[in-house]
């Protein structure tokens, strides 16, 4: 899986409801920022076997949901339409997820505003938001006006290191129809500054662990930087902790199956959010998804630092 942060979807495999009122439709929407993928992605679904529109008003899609459905349906939701406002947008999402006919999922493709800059670069084309401007300046603004809809996704995906085949794996991974159902393990690092994230089911303390911080080499990276996983991983209690904490997982996540339960949400904690949680969500993520698991990802302080859109730099930095 490309490196980056997703969040949760559940793995229960729904289909049509015409004729079966008991059974629920899905219904994914999809979206991100123009050049992340959504193209793609919604060819992929349809050929998964979902009925796919792109680029539809959004005052259209409540006339088309509350028609007869006799399969999941994908739509295309994008900024330029004459009639998209994130506040319509919202209202749609909510309207949706409180039909009990039907199982809503939003799909948000993300990409970093470099790779979006080199894409468009490639292709020559004008940002539809600045097409006087840099492509940068159309990308800022999307992204800007995109955060609320990303901060509701149910799936993130960041594209910004795969290629169109590696995207539409991924969109498989997650809404392939014939996949089994199975539980999903979404896994969180987080800042105690901040607070821990809403809905979490366990939750592990990383601030014993030896901190990068102090390192002024290591202190402007983060726990997806090799040099600060080393690092932490030097600390002589890091190994045990890794291995007591994968088998109480691997214990853990049999019992909640047989629960029936569809999700479970970990968290990993430190003081700032970038090095030490980091670090050990990647690693147990990386342990769980070997061991056979579906297995999900977020780093909820990078992703904060990412929605700042700094000027487009590169190399590695916080």
């Amino acid at each position: 899986m490309a490196q980056g942060w997703e969040s949760r979807v559940t793995s229960e495999t729904v289909q049509g409801n015409a004729g079966n009122p008991g059974v629920q439709t899905r219904v994914v929407l999809v979206m991100g920022p123009s050049g992340s993928g959504r193209t793609t992605a919604i060819a992929a679904l349809e050929d998964f076997g979902y009925e796919t529109i792109h680029n539809l008003p959004l005052s259209l899609v409540p006339r088309l949901i509350d028609g007869p459905l006799d399969r999941p349906v994908a739509l295309g939701l994008d900024v330029r339409n004459r009639d998209f406002s994130v506040a319509r947008m919202i209202e749609l999402i909510d309207r949706l997820t409180h039909n009990p006919a039907l199982k809503l999922e939003l799909l948000y493709l993300d990409t970093q505003p470099d790779v979006l800059v080199r894409r468009y670069s490639e292709t020559r084309r004008r940002h539809p938001l600045a097409p006087a401007d840099a492509p940068l300046e159309g990308i800022r603004q999307e992204v800007d006006l995109l955060a609320p809809i990303r901060a509701r996704a149910d799936v993130l995906i960041d594209t910004s290191a795969m290629t169109p085949h590696d995207l539409r794996a991924e969109v498989g991974r997650w809404f392939d129809m014939g996949h089994v159902a199975r539980l999903v393990v979404s896994i969180h690092s987080f800042s105690y500054k901040r607070g821990a994230p809403r809905g979490l089911d366990m939750m592990f303390d990383c601030r014993f662990l030896s901190n990068p911080y102090w390192i002024p080499a290591l202190r402007p990276l983060t726990g997806l930087s090799p040099e600060v996983a080393d690092y932490v991983a030097s600390d002589p209690r890091y190994r045990e902790f890794i291995a007591k904490v994968k088998d109480l997982l691997l214990f853990l996540l049999p019992a909640h199956v047989a629960e029936g339960k569809s999700h479970l949400s970990i968290g990993f904690g430190c003081t700032g959010g970038q090095h030490r949680s980091v670090a050990v969500t990647e690693t147990i993520a990386k342990t769980l998804a070997e061991a056979g698991w579906q297995v999900s990802k977020r780093h909820r302080e990078l992703e904060r630092q990412a929605q700042t859109l700094p000027e487009v730099r590169t190399g590695s930095g916080a």
